[in-house]
């Protein structure tokens, strides 16, 4: 069994009747606060690993993300909207895509060229949900908001 499809099985473990009942209760509501302090996290390991060149915090905090994703994934395919398999072809499909100048032999003459080519793909790929961009700026104030909120839990606000 791979490593992904171990953690895949403890997330649903966890949240099976006889698993643990804080694990049992989350929704992808309730998780918000984490997934932002997970990745507030990561940054942290990132920046520990620029300054001492040590990775075990990076390596750590990736998999407290990493669980965070598959928590996700998980209560999504209880709900009968997907899985993890779905989120990681989704990404996979899209990076191929995004990238025809590694993947489809297409040269570039110019990295202005090249963002160029990006930025269409990627408007190409948001025809007819133009809509969705509309709840980002409350994500964003959403997120400020969850960000103070884990300072103050960490002791750290100002």
């Amino acid at each position: 069994m791979s490593e992904i499809d171990n953690l895949k099985e403890i997330v649903k473990r966890l949240r099976a009747k006889d698993g643990c009942l804080w694990d049992r209760v989350q929704t992808h509501e309730t998780l918000k606060a984490a997934c932002v302090e997970e990745a507030a996290e990561v940054v942290s390991g990132i920046n520990i690993l620029e300054k001492t060149g040590d990775p075990g915090n990076l390596k750590e905090e990736l998999g407290d993300l990493l669980l965070q994703v598959m928590f996700h994934a998980v209560i999504a395919e209880e709900e009968g909207y997907f899985t993890f398999d779905d989120v990681a072809a989704t990404v996979s499909e899209k990076m191929v895509r995004r990238h025809p100048h590694v993947f489809s032999g297409i040269n570039y003459e110019s990295d202005e060229e090249r963002h160029a080519a990006w930025e269409e793909i990627k408007k190409k790929e948001k025809e007819g949900k133009e809509w969705q961009g509309d709840y980002l700026k409350d994500a964003m104030n959403e997120t400020t908001f969850l960000i103070e909120k884990a300072k103050k839990r960490k002791g750290f606000s100002d």
